[in-house]
């Protein structure tokens, strides 16, 4: 009877304690981040079980793998969904798989303006995101998403309305475009899409043309100036002979004097040599220059050119005879300066 005894109490001891190991491993703290309150581990996509605790032991996540392990093991955890997690300290196993099981990533924030090329924005969206930019750059320019979305390769970059949008950090080059064409085309509303109508002008040329406005000018009051003179040349058929244009020609986008060997280049976006709009953007514009086009001003203006007063702004002529005169103004100021290229 006595050993029955001490046998019933040492199944006792035991169920205890594999009780109270049971019990640490899910409930006690098993994320340990030193002094941060939280930490963010990427879940690349593909990765399986093994993988995640690779992770999560070479970013020093975890205290004890194998209750991590333990407790993945019984809350049947084996589906590892990829993107961008925010852990926070003291979290226990069962904390911590549970959010990763949900799949409740932390959303990126991707804020992009002022971009020249289709390459850069590529570039830009492959340093916040999982795809790299050679997977994203190959998907905007294949033949089926130039096709897709009305687009080709010079002029891909005016389906992207600068702005700042929310993605998961998983998110496929699919998902991206789909995703900014839906705010392109939500961006050009009802207004937007009658005031375009009556300029005769698509999406991509009104986004083409502010991209010229944008780099002929930072004031913004002049914007609907600037744009003014170029639809009024555009009406006439005359050339657009818009220097932002040769500078983005030229590769030299640090060119602050546009010279004869300059206009003498041969390029579609040349618009000393070659008439209408160029091929493409030669930037990305901000939405208020976009509507600085759509909201011209109208008037009789032909030409314009810098002021020499430094001041950013520009002096607008109604013929030639007095342009050349404001010309000669800004040309006595860069010599002055010493701007010769």
């Amino acid at each position: 009877m006595k050993k029955w005894s001490l046998l019933i109490l040492l199944i006792i001891l035991v169920g205890i304690a594999l009780t109270f190991k049971f019990y640490q491993a899910v409930f006690s703290p098993n994320v340990s981040l030193g002094n941060k309150d939280q930490a963010t581990l990427y879940i690349e996509s593909g990765s399986d079980i093994d993988a995640l605790k690779a992770d999560l032991l070479k970013n020093g996540i975890l205290k004890d793998v194998s209750s991590f392990e333990r407790v993945a093991s019984l809350m049947k955890y084996n589906i590892v969904k990829p993107g961008k997690y925010k852990i926070s300290n003291g979290w226990t196993n069962k904390d911590l798989i549970s959010h990763l099981r949900s799949g409740k990533q932390d959303p990126v924030n991707l804020t992009f303006n002022n971009i020249r090329k289709i390459e850069d924005l590529a570039g830009y969206f492959a340093s916040k995101l999982e795809p790299d930019s050679l997977s994203i750059l190959a998907y905007f320019l294949s033949d089926s998403t130039l096709a897709k979305y009305d687009r080709n390769a010079s002029n891909m970059l005016s389906l992207f309305i600068p702005n700042t949008y929310q993605f998961f950090w998983n998110s496929s080059p699919q998902k991206i475009v789909s995703r900014l064409s839906y705010e392109h085309d939500k961006f050009y509303n009802y207004k937007r899409k009658e005031k375009m109508d009556k300029l005769g002008l698509s999406d991509s040329e009104v986004y083409t043309l502010a991209s010229i406005v944008q780099k002929e000018t930072l004031v913004n009051e002049e914007k609907p100036r600037v744009a003014g003179v170029y639809l009024n040349r555009l009406k006439r058929g005359q050339l657009l002979q818009a220097d932002p244009t040769v500078v983005f020609a030229s590769g030299d986008f640090n060119l602050r004097r546009v010279l004869n060997k300059h206009l003498a280049i041969d390029s579609p976006y040349n618009t000393y040599k070659y008439e209408g709009l160029p091929p493409g953007p030669i930037a990305m514009p901000d939405v208020s220059t976009i509507d600085a086009v759509l909201n011209y001003e109208k008037h009789s203006y032909l030409y314009f050119c810098a002021s020499p007063d430094n001041s950013g702004r520009h002096l607008f002529a109604k013929n030639l005879v007095e342009h050349n005169r404001n010309a000669n103004r800004y040309r006595a100021y860069l010599n002055k300066k010493k701007i010769y290229k």
